[in-house]
């Protein structure tokens, strides 16, 4: 056998191509889509759940929020290679009974995860959205959380797949200067042992971010900080300054969990988005939702002062939703009409 000397030259080549390997590696991770779009089903006109994967493929779309385990659009995500936040809803009889029972966890995991884990990428579990103090399911979060887990691990998908719940941004009660923030006291019942479930099983935060609530609270608030169109930092917080309004409040979403034992955890924005119609026309209008949009979609590849690293988000929502209760910017937010139309041009490379 001959033997393999390595010269100088040799050594010098193999560098450069590691070099060049760590580069391309580091371009793709910050350029490669961070973006997944919510598929809300509250619309007795919206496409059939394989009109709908068909859509996401054909404009690249690449993640998928679904709120409840709908076995048509499981079933319709087979073999399309779209990642997948599945949600356990927020029903008080079902959270109840997988809190109090392992075996109602492992058939909801076996139904919903397990019988379509062979070709549908799931990549988190979301028990539960947006709980508040005083909703009645919301003692039963975390110990549903901890026995949906424990399912997941005992089919051997805990490397695939996370557990986590969503929280609003309302769960904050100081945001500003973002170092300042802070939870509200009234939801430490729920974010403590969220949060110390959360690090036990090096599990992300889902924060559902809307800068959109935060300028139609307070008019006061610049539309360019809201649209990312700021030229010029608008918030000094030393050493850090904010140039809008999305990056202030997720950074200050990280000093809360740092002031609250959470700090080594990441955040998903599993929701966020601008709605066309229903509300003050001079917010909420096509113009303003298509600049906040694709301005999201590029912004989060870079990150926030606090945290400069790709952001994954999830845009709200796919399509206008007619079912949607509530105030009518609720029915509009989505990114598409009913009939598969694109309401602006959205560009999700």
């Amino acid at each position: 056998m001959g033997k393999f000397f390595n010269s100088p030259k040799t050594h010098s080549m193999a560098s450069v191509i590691i070099l060049l390997l760590g580069m391309l590696m580091a371009t793709l991770d910050t350029t490669s889509a961070q973006i997944g779009v919510c598929y809300g089903m509250l619309g007795d006109n919206l496409p059939s759940k394989s009109d709908v994967i068909a859509l996401y493929n054909q404009n690249n779309i690449r993640r998928m929020r679904l709120y409840d385990p709908n076995k048509e659009a499981l079933e319709a995500l087979r073999g399309s290679n779209i990642e997948v936040m599945l949600g356990v809803p927020n029903d008080f009889d079902l959270l109840r009974r997988i809190a109090s029972n392992q075996a109602e966890a492992n058939t909801w995991v076996q139904d919903n995860v397990q019988n379509f884990v062979n070709n549908v990428k799931f990549k988190y579990i979301a028990v539960g959205n947006e709980a508040k103090p005083g909703d009645d399911f919301a003692q039963y979060l975390v110990p549903a959380m901890r026995n949906i887990q424990n399912a997941i691990n005992g089919a051997n998908l805990g490397s695939q797949i996370k557990v986590s719940t969503a929280i609003a941004f309302g769960a904050l009660d100081k945001s500003s200067p973002p170092s300042a923030g802070s939870f509200n006291q009234d939801y430490r019942p729920i974010l403590d042992p969220l949060i110390t479930f959360l690090n036990e099983n090096n599990s992300p935060l889902l924060v559902n971010l809307y800068p959109y609530f935060a300028i139609v609270g307070d008019r006061q608030i610049s539309l360019d900080y809201t649209l990312f169109r700021s030229q010029q930092p608008v918030v000094s917080d030393p050493p850090l300054s904010y140039q809008n309004l999305f990056d202030a409040q997720l950074d200050a979403t990280y000093a809360a969990l740092e002031k609250a034992g959470g700090g080594s955890l990441d955040i998903v924005i599993s929701e966020s988005g601008w709605p066309t119609a229903g509300g003050d026309g001079a917010l909420t209008n096509v113009d303003n939702a298509r600049t906040y949009n694709n301005n999201l979609i590029q912004h989060v590849k870079q990150g926030s002062p606090k945290k400069p690293r790709p952001i994954e988000t999830y845009i709200f929502a796919m399509f206008d939703e007619n079912g949607k209760t509530g105030d009518e910017t609720e029915r509009h937010w989505g990114l598409f009409s009913p009939d598969k139309q694109p309401k602006y041009q959205v560009n999700f490379n």
